[in-house]
């Protein structure tokens, strides 16, 4: 009777309890090679290809794609080759599968990345790493030693990286069809959504005629993000619609990735922090010229943090523990379709203005691109949730542990205000601080919120 081995999902290195399948590489019955993409799975940061651990015949798939399966459960089950080189069993693969189905779900309490609806991700263990694979980047799986590194495949022709490929599913575009921009003809993340805005790559249409820039024909317009479709009212007004990934069909729908992520955490911290929330407005009158609004937040929260420590800090509930940190690293809020992604800037508290806007502009890139390594996306001391920029002016931002405080920046208005001698129209931000009310007095709060309005009150 031939051995079959079955192959467990292993801890994808963000120490969450599951991830879904996008795509099988092989099916059952195929012959697969040691190392070779096995199967495509979407995590709450990122499309990673999952290596094979055998060489040999898969006998059996564990599920198709789009389900969900919990991280130490089988995968997929296999035929090693006899005549083959095998990894050897008691070779560390450094892959973590955590405990079998049945057994409870994997948990990592010792560096679990989690996620605040309003503003950030924050490691909510103490900040070390014990896990063999900490610091490999999201895309990436170890499997002795060697790095796999998401890349980008050429499948049918076509390279792209798993990233590209499961938007590209989720956008029903045929990557074929698409027009690679990347370099050596890879299809990027912005190829695909231009592919999906202007309707050129869909999926089973008739193939697209060839256009010559020098054919003196003029196509239309491609809009930047599938997000700027319209539609026509009933008025003959154009209708904002939502992006073909998320058209609402009346059904319920399984919370997968970073939206089945962040529902966990928001529980948690629901049920873990005691939050309080101050809000005030700043004036904004005294601003000489054109300034970075981003950048001046950042750099008014670096000043209340010096002021007062005791809100850019960390808070161990169970030892009641309290941690002052020096620096200051800002979890900065980054909406996606997908969901909420909170990249840290780093050492927020010796860079400029430019130095800012570099820094959050790099961080989006990756985001975009589903590339940003894992050690980006936690260990920020506070937090920062610009929601202002499309609506609101007040808010209750969500703390989630070990941090202490979240800032929230609501949109600019022009307000009447009283001064000495009668009235004028200032600009002002209304700005909310929520925090956690075991690990400051609400004096320290106020006096935070103070120091950040008076620096935003500066002229520059």
């Amino acid at each position: 009777m031939a051995d079959i081995k079955t192959f467990y999902l292993p801890d994808l290195g963000e120490g969450l309890p599951d991830a879904t399948i996008v795509e099988w590489h092989v099916k059952e019955g195929d012959t697969i090679k040691l190392d070779a993409p096995l199967c495509s799975m979407e995590t709450a940061k990122a499309v990673v290809d999952v290596p094979s651990p055998y060489t040999g015949k898969v006998t059996k798939l564990h599920g198709a794609a789009g389900d969900i399966i919990e991280t130490g459960s089988a995968l997929a089950e296999f035929e090693p080759d006899p005549n083959a080189k095998q990894r050897a069993e008691a070779e560390s693969t450094g892959h973590h599968h955590g405990p079998k189905k049945g057994t409870g779900s994997a948990t990592a309490d010792s560096h679990k990345v989690v996620a605040s609806d309003e503003g950030g991700e924050i490691d909510s263990g103490n900040g070390k790493a014990d896990r063999e694979d900490e610091g490999t980047v999201v895309g990436a799986m170890v499997s002795g030693s060697h790095v796999h590194v998401e890349q980008a495949s050429s499948v049918g022709g076509v390279k792209a990286v798993p990233a590209v490929r499961a938007l590209a599913k989720k956008l029903k575009v045929d990557l074929s069809r698409v027009k690679p921009s990347g370099a050596d003809g890879v299809v990027t993340m912005a190829d695909v959504k231009n592919a999906a805005a202007n309707g050129s790559a869909q999926l089973g249409a008739a193939p697209a005629r060839a256009v010559h820039e020098d054919a003196g024909r003029h196509l239309a317009p491609r809009l930047p993000e599938p997000e700027a479709r319209t539609a026509t009212s009933l008025a003959g007004k154009p209708v904002r619609t939502a992006p073909p990934s998320v058209q609402a069909n009346g059904q319920p729908e399984q919370l997968k990735g970073v939206r089945r992520n962040m529902a966990r955490v928001m529980s948690e911290a629901h049920a873990n922090v005691v939050p309080t929330t101050l809000v005030d407005d700043a004036d904004l009158h005294a601003w000489i010229g054109k300034q970075d609004i981003t950048a001046r937040l950042i750099r008014s929260i670096v000043v209340a943090c010096k002021t007062v420590p005791a809100l850019n800090a960390w808070f161990d509930g169970k030892n009641l523990t309290r941690t002052l940190h020096p620096h200051v690293d800002i979890g900065i809020a980054v909406d996606t379709e997908d969901g909420l992604f909170v990249p840290a800037l780093r050492n927020a508290d010796v860079l400029d203005g430019a130095g800012v806007r570099a820094a959050i502009k790099r961080l989006r890139t990756a985001v975009e691109d589903r590339s940003i390594p894992a050690s980006e996306l936690s260990g920020y001391t506070i937090s920062l949730s610009n929601f202002g920029m499309f609506a609101g002016r007040y808010a209750t931002p969500v703390v989630v542990p070990p941090c202490v405080a979240i800032i929230g920046a609501g949109k600019l208005s022009h307000d009447v205000v009283a001064v000495m001698g009668g009235i004028e129209v200032h600009r002002r931000m209304p700005i909310s601080i929520t925090f956690d009310h075991r690990a400051a007095t609400g004096g320290e709060a106020a006096r935070f919120l103070k120091a950040l309005l008076d620096d935003l009150a500066l002229p520059n």
